[in-house]
């Protein structure tokens, strides 16, 4: 969740692909009937919708206003009152001890400060709240190809890469950042698959849909290196391969799940 434009793609295309993960990390969120719980990055609704139909009352929060509208109109769609609104992990429009559970799938760890994302979360929190986050493990096909467009847009703006981002996947350091504010935390190991037909498919249909690529093929295009940014993508995606009739490779990922 940062300052990036989540709304630019068509995230609601990425979002259906990351669909088993929502349904996992609300497992583990646990929501029951009547309680109140926030969806926190929500994009185009997943965990919302599923936590709604379970029978809690759920906020969705997201910085980007075209994904909240697309939330809304599948809510409406599924008939369910859910409330959406703009917003940061790092300010949630909500009244301290809000929630008896925040939830988020891979939203708040793009937060860029995720001290100031962990206060807020356990501000909203109520006294016995809950949360229970996933993050990537960064190893594998999908980082190792992640990896090499950040260094090409790094190279192409002449900037240093900066420092890493928080270890959201790290127990101990998840542990201690969620630790300071009275939760103590557990983790447990997922995986999901991509699949498409074929390494270029995908390669094309995250360069037409996800936002993270969109905005980096629009900073390599006008140098004229985005083809060679994108053969190198592909390069990774063919050598990582898991299908050879098809498109097939495995992303880990970790839920942090954290209970006052």
């Amino acid at each position: 969740m940062s300052a990036m434009d989540w709304g630019a793609g068509h995230y609601e295309q990425v979002a259906a692909q990351l669909l088993p993960a929502a349904t996992t990390v609300v497992d583990a969120a646990a929501p029951a009937e009547g309680e109140t719980l926030v969806d926190l990055g929500c994009g185009t609704g997943n965990a919302a919708l599923i936590a709604a139909a379970r029978g809690a009352w759920v906020t969705g929060v997201d910085p980007a206003p075209r994904l909240l509208e697309v939330a809304a109109a599948r809510a409406r769609a599924e008939r369910l009152s859910i409330e959406f609104a703009e917003g940061e992990a790092a300010s949630i429009r909500l009244a301290d001890g809000a929630a008896d559970a925040l939830l988020s799938v891979f939203g708040v760890i793009f937060a860029p400060d995720a001290e100031a994302a962990a206060a807020e979360m356990a501000r909203v929190a109520a006294p016995n709240g809950r949360l229970a986050i996933s993050a990537w493990i960064p190893e594998g096909v999908i980082s190792e190809a992640s990896r090499a467009s950040r260094e090409a847009i790094a190279a192409a703006l002449d900037a240093s890469p900066g420092p890493p981002p928080f270890a959201w996947h790290d127990p101990e350091a998840v542990g201690a950042l969620l630790g300071e504010h009275g939760f103590a935390v557990t983790t447990s190991e997922h995986s999901i698959a991509f699949t498409a037909e074929s390494p270029r498919a995908w390669l094309e249909q995250q360069a037409r849909d996800h936002p993270l690529i969109v905005a980096g093929m629009a900073v390599l295009e006008p140098r004229g290196e985005a083809d060679a940014v994108r053969a190198r993508i592909l390069g990774i995606y063919e050598a990582g391969n898991e299908d050879p009739d098809a498109f097939r490779v495995t992303s880990r990922y970790v839920i942090a799940t954290a209970q006052r």
